[in-house]
């Protein structure tokens, strides 16, 4: 029965691919409600971090605030790991994600603006890499993915992504 199951559940496994095309979303800097995208191709390689302040508003607290703040990024990271009896799906939010990548998501936003590719050779370096990830159950009931609450890089050479990045551009 499904209410048998724990909300939550700790896994040695390793990562099998990391989706590199939208790593990060918007969110308003006062309140972090989730901001519409400024256009439908808006990623961590090929748009710009500067938006108007029409395009950035918040319509939740722009009622409280007149003077519209800047947004900000939060990791959103898709991803499949295997265990070791399974391969299957899961999404990294902010928190655990800048485990893997060492930074915040404004932060490796504006590295891979500069750095193209640096999103996808990212994705390619977590690959492989062995962790102990705490899931839990989505509390929507539309969320197709269970979350990493927590995660462990295993390796003791293990080095964020972001700094593997900058060793590698210069």
């Amino acid at each position: 029965m499904e209410g048998d199951k724990p909300l939550t559940a700790t896994l040695m496994c390793t990562v099998v691919a990391v989706d590199h095309t939208h790593l990060c979303y918007r969110v308003c800097s006062l309140c972090e409600k989730t901001l519409p995208e400024t256009d439908k191709n808006n990623n961590t390689s090929s748009s710009s971090s500067s938006s108007s302040s029409s395009s950035s508003a918040c319509k939740y607290c722009n009622a409280f605030n007149p003077v519209s703040s800047n947004p900000k990024r939060l990791f959103r990271v898709l991803m499949s790991i295997a265990s070791d009896t399974k391969v299957f799906v899961v999404v990294m939010f902010d928190r655990a994600a800048r485990v893997l990548f060492g930074c915040s998501a404004d932060e490796f936003f504006d590295f891979a603006k500069l750095h193209p590719f640096s999103a996808e050779t990212a994705a390619k370096a977590l690959e492989g890499e062995m962790l102990r990830v705490t899931l839990s159950k989505p509390k929507n009931g539309n969320a197709q993915h269970q979350r990493v609450v927590s995660v462990v890089p295993l390796r003791s050479g293990f080095r964020p992504a972001i700094e593997n990045l900058r060793e590698l551009y210069g």
